[in-house]
C-alpha cells in the first residue's frame, strides 16, 4: 500500500489546551482531542493568609483519576502540618479513612537520618483531616511541596484509594519526606476536598487540581 504525499497546508487543526491531535472518526483527517493519559489543569486555588484551600466542584465521573499538586505552601505558624479532608455529599470534609503514614528524615547537619512507620499519624475509621506534609517552618525560604493522586471519587461500589507525595523543610532544619496511604471508607461518591494547616493559616502558596483522563 502506497502512501500519497498530503499538502501541509491542508490540514487546518486549532490547537487547543490540554489537547492532542487525533484522527478524526472517520479516520481521513486530523482533529483535536483528548488522549488517555492525559492531564487536564481543572482548577488553581491560591493561599493569601487562608485558613484552608477548598475544592467543593470539578470532581465528578468525568474523570476517573484526580491530581492534586502543592506547590510552595507556606504556613503561618512554624511548624505547620498540611492536612486533607473529603467530603462525601454532605457540607462537611468529614468522610471517614483509613490510612497509613511513613517518613523518611535527614538533618541538615547530617547526623540523623533515617525512616520510620508512624502510628502518630495514621488513621483507623477516622473523620478526622490526614496529615500530608509534616512541619512546615515559616521561615522566609521554607515550605511544602508534593503530589496526591485521589482514584475515581464518583464511584458508589468501592471505597475511594488516595495517595500523597510530600517534602517539607522543617521547622528544624531538617527534609521530610511524608508516604502517606489511604482510603475513604464510603460508598458514597466524593465530591469536594480541602487543605488545612493543624494551626494557623496558609500564608502563601498554590494547590492546583487536574483531571487524568
Amino acid at each position: 500500500m502506497a502512501l500519497s504525499k498530503v499538502d501541509f497546508n491542508s490540514i487546518n487543526v486549532t490547537p487547543a489546551a490540554s489537547k492532542a491531535v487525533k484522527f478524526n472518526s472517520s479516520n481521513n483527517g486530523l482533529e483535536t482531542g483528548d488522549l488517555g493519559g492525559s492531564m487536564v489543569l481543572l482548577s488553581t486555588a491560591t493561599a493569601s493568609s487562608s485558613a484552608n484551600l477548598t475544592f467543593a466542584s470539578g470532581i465528578d465521573s468525568t474523570y476517573k483519576e484526580y491530581v492534586f499538586k502543592f506547590i510552595n505552601i507556606h504556613p503561618s505558624y512554624n511548624g505547620a502540618d498540611l492536612k486533607v479532608g473529603f467530603r462525601d455529599g454532605s457540607t462537611a470534609y468529614d468522610a471517614t479513612k483509613t490510612t497509613t503514614y511513613f517518613s523518611a528524615y535527614h538533618n541538615e547537619a547530617g547526623n540523623d537520618q533515617g525512616i520510620a512507620y508512624d502510628t502518630g499519624e495514621d488513621l483507623a475509621q477516622s473523620a478526622n483531616f490526614q496529615n500530608i506534609c509534616k512541619s512546615i517552618g515559616n521561615g522566609n525560604d521554607e515550605n511544602g511541596n508534593g503530589f496526591l493522586h485521589l482514584f475515581n471519587p464518583s464511584s458508589t461500589t468501592f471505597v475511594k484509594h488516595f495517595i500523597s507525595n510530600a517534602v517539607s523543610n522543617e521547622a528544624s532544619d531538617y527534609v521530610l519526606n511524608i508516604l502517606t496511604a489511604g482510603y475513604c471508607n464510603v460508598t458514597a461518591a466524593i465530591d469536594g476536598v480541602q487543605f488545612s494547616m493543624n494551626t494557623g493559616t496558609i500564608d502563601s502558596g498554590t494547590i492546583k487540581m487536574y483531571g487524568i483522563l
